[in-house]
């Protein structure tokens, strides 16, 4: 996004989250890959569709410092559970941490661990499912998900444009193919409607009919 707009965008919203603006830079000067963290206006965005939506239960697939855990928990109901999977078990304390600040930490539920294996122990069914995990597996985490996620529920999945590699065919990197081998997937599928946001490095909103 043009530098000028994105400011633009930032100056005429809502202003970010102290808590939320504290733990993007503190991502930064801590964590290799700061890049990873959701960010002001894609957090935005999930905060504001978690709002509209309600939702009792909501499933993270990679949690890394916390950012897009606190602003999709801030849509929970009351008694709402946001349950966040991590492979990188180094994260969890200083997510936490951040999740105290941002008093959200009674309602998400942090697991560590590989999600392939952890999702299909799960016995809820999710109105929100929330993909930001490796992208070698969107594909497995999405047929995981299917039917973990309730009929009129959703399923958002990150980074979905990748940095437009998704249009280079010839590819070889794995990163870049799990990308558009999932793209691909989905307009194989009848039994959703779904789209493409070029948001950040694209945001793909699933929703399950």
């Amino acid at each position: 996004m043009n530098y000028e707009l994105e400011r633009y965008i930032i100056e005429h919203s809502t202003a970010e989250n102290p808590v939320l603006e504290e733990l993007y830079r503190q991502t930064h000067i801590k964590f290799v890959n700061p890049n990873m963290s959701t960010g002001f206006i894609q957090g935005r965005l999930l905060e504001m569709v978690s709002k509209m939506i309600k939702p009792d239960k909501i499933l993270e697939i990679g949690t890394f410092t916390g950012y897009s855990a606190i602003c999709l928990a801030l849509g929970l109901t009351q008694e709402g559970i946001l349950t966040t999977i991590e492979i990188d078990d180094e994260l969890q304390s200083f997510a936490n941490a951040f999740f105290i600040k941002a008093g959200v930490e009674k309602k998400i539920r942090q697991i560590t661990g590989n999600a392939l294996e952890i999702i299909p122990l799960l016995d809820d069914k999710f109105d929100i499912a929330y993909i930001d995990g490796d992208k070698r597996e969107y594909c497995e985490y999405y047929k995981l998900l299917k039917d973990k996620v309730k009929s009129g529920g959703f399923i958002i999945a990150d980074n979905t444009l990748w940095g437009g590699k998704i249009i280079e065919s010839d590819t070889n990197d794995r990163q870049s193919r799990g990308i558009i081998e999932f793209n691909n997937m989905l307009m194989q599928e009848n039994d959703i409607e779904h789209i493409i946001i070029p948001l950040r490095d694209g945001l793909s909103i699933i929703r399950k009919k």
